[in-house]
């Protein structure tokens, strides 16, 4: 076919190890030959040493049975799609928050590219891996699609897992820590520059934790190990000590551009603060007037006279905190207090409205300012009408902790993105309605829940309870943002298989009868459209276009020059086609991409 022949859209997520190979080759050019790659020579280039396998130095570092099989599945691509429900959404086209069912390592592989250096917060509160019966998510990885499908029974009901024994060996702890890895891994690439993750975790897996956050985020960008008093009644039924905390452990992208929000001045710091002599400036209270021992200078060891004509010396073997000539300007200023009389030894006036207006968080968390879990437990309540099903969440989190954190790490009016991939009961999207309807705030959330069987009828999958919360929550404030609901799904394209581990994807084309909105919320989100990206959509020739960002994505099977020069004047930057569109009709597809590329637009198929 003569003319030019347009792009294809990438259907699976981005190969990991292939694009870490090509910056190590744009590093060291010629360091890997034939796919082999030169350890001495790039230990040479770095002027490190270099651990052979049959070094038996001892080093630092965390490792576990099965962290091979991690790293794998970290590296295997998704070829997944997140499906729209139309139905369960709220406002689809325009919503702002995002609700995703389905397990989360395959989600976050297909928010890569969409969600690269865009979250400021992230909040999850994983299995702790207390040795219960509740740590079931799919440990097969080596295809971890199948793996997800299976689980949930949309692919093969002998293959479902419902739950994984307990284990009181190394076994399962490094289960934990091979389903935790690659999840922290990506997380990662989500976060902004300035973004911040915290972890919730208790006693059990908190030093396995630590050890895995500083591999994956470095340990020089660790913030923080805070204590969460979470019960508010403990029962001592313990032979030695009572557990009445939890930990968050507060990592950031980069820890030298992030810092956290100042809190608001509470009631007791500011009862110091008096008026006694009706200073215009407002309160204030009075700090000693004396130099810290060892922080004085000759020039600060002088007689001192008061308006009153008295005279001070500093006490024996100290010093006034100011010169002379700076204690003239502080009393001019009216700032040196002698005392309601007058004749007390002098203080200085340090005014409310000069401190620093807030307070620098603390490590230890009481239950009195961010909630405990009976408190938690009452607001899902108030959320969610159960049946029998309330005791799947026996320990879920207040909506004030994760407020907490939402004060710290995130700016009211900045639109920032806030997600929780281990979402539970959905307290962290119930806090960011509440926080915005507090604050005036526009935050938004992404919450990700996998659909794991409750053993209820009432709420069949903990999604269900997930996504019945956010609604309700929704409506208790009244929130216009809307909702996007999606499910982890198959690809909308079929894939023509070349070998057991290879796909032809120029081959690929629609499966089966389709649903146009899940077609274009594929192509969308694996073209890098964020999810909660308002929608437009337009009839041109007879056909539905949806245009979300700068991408427009033509949503007929039948393609003719009217509905491709309609398209063109859309103004779009990159507009894509359904391959099988141009079946039959290769004249308009080499003028379509002609008159794109003449146009300075990107054409792509599908």
């Amino acid at each position: 076919m003569i003319g030019e022949e347009p792009e294809k859209i990438e259907l699976e997520t981005a190969d990991l190890a292939a694009e870490n190979r090509a910056r190590l080759e744009d590093l060291f050019p010629g360091l890997l030959a034939d796919g082999v790659l030169d350890a001495d020579r790039l230990a040479a280039l770095l002027d490190v040493d270099i651990a052979h396998t049959a070094d038996t130095r001892e080093r630092f570092g965390l490792m576990w049975a099965g962290k091979a099989q991690a790293v794998r599945s970290l590296l295997t691509p998704s070829r997944g799609t997140l499906a729209p429900n139309r139905d369960a959404s709220i406002g689809f086209d325009s919503a702002q928050n995002v609700f995703i069912e389905g397990d989360n390592l395959e989600v976050l592989k297909l928010l890569q590219k969409a969600y690269n250096d865009r979250v400021k917060l992230i909040y999850i509160d994983p299995p702790y891996n207390t040795g219960s019966n509740d740590f079931i998510y799919p440990d097969d990885f080596s295809d971890t699609l199948r793996a997800y499908l299976e689980f949930t029974g949309q692919v093969d009901a002998d293959g479902n897992r419902t739950s994984a024994a307990a284990d009181t060996s190394g076994r399962r702890h490094s289960r934990w820590l091979s389903m935790m890895y690659p999840r922290l891994v990506l997380a990662r690439n989500l976060l902004t520059q300035d973004g911040v993750i915290f972890v919730s975790i208790d006693d059990n897996e908190m030093s396995h934790l630590r050890g895995l956050m500083d591999e994956v985020f470095g340990p020089e960008n660790f913030v923080a190990q805070l204590v969460w008093q979470k019960v508010y009644s403990p029962m001592n039924n313990r032979q030695q000590f009572a557990v009445v905390h939890d930990y968050l452990l507060v990592f950031a992208r980069n820890a030298l551009l992030w810092r956290p929000n100042l809190l608001p001045r509470t009631s007791e710091q500011d009862q110091a603060y008096k008026n006694p002599d009706n200073d215009p400036r407002g309160p204030w209270k009075s700090s000693d007037f004396t130099a810290p021992a060892g922080h004085a200078t000759p020039s600060q060891t002088y007689e001192l006279v008061t308006p009153a004509g008295n005279r001070f010396m500093p006490p024996i073997g100290g010093a006034w905190r100011y010169t002379q000539p700076r204690y003239e300007e502080l009393l001019a200023d009216g700032r040196v207090w002698f005392g309601k009389d007058g004749q007390s030894r002098p203080a200085y006036k340090r005014f409310l409205s000069e401190v620093q207006q807030g307070r620098v968080p603390e490590s230890f968390w009481p239950y009195e300012e961010v909630g405990h879990t009976q408190d938690a437990k009452k607001q899902l309540l108030s959320r969610v009408k159960f049946g029998s099903s309330d005791s799947v969440f026996d320990t879920p989190k207040p909506t004030q902790l994760i407020r907490r954190m939402l004060a710290l790490a995130t700016d009211a009016s900045a639109g920032d993105l806030v997600l929780d991939f281990f979402a539970g009961s959905g307290s962290a999207a119930d806090a960011v309605l509440q926080q915005n309807a507090e604050d005036g705030g526009n935050r938004r959330f992404l919450l990700v829940q996998l659909p794991e069987p409750t053993g209820y009828n009432d709420y069949v999958h903990v999604s269900d309870i997930t996504r019945t919360r956010i609604r309700a929550a929704m409506q208790a404030v009244e929130a216009k943002s809307g909702l996007r609901d999606f499910s982890l799904a198959e690809s909308n394209f079929a894939q023509s298989a070349v070998s057991e581990t290879l796909f032809d994807l120029s081959e690929s084309t629609l499966a089966g009868e389709p649903d146009w909105d899940a077609v274009a919320a594929e192509v969308l989100l694996k073209e890098g459209v964020p999810l909660d990206v308002p929608w437009s959509r337009r009839e041109i020739a007879g056909s539905e276009v949806v245009v979300a960002g700068s991408v427009a994505v033509v949503l007929s099977a039948a393609v003719t020059s009217d509905l491709v020069n309609g398209v063109l004047e859309i103004g779009a930057k990159v507009v894509v086609f359904m391959e099988d569109g141009f079946a039959g009709v290769d004249a308009v597809k080499a003028n379509a991409a002609t008159n794109a590329k003449n146009l300075g637009i990107v054409m792509k198929t599908v």
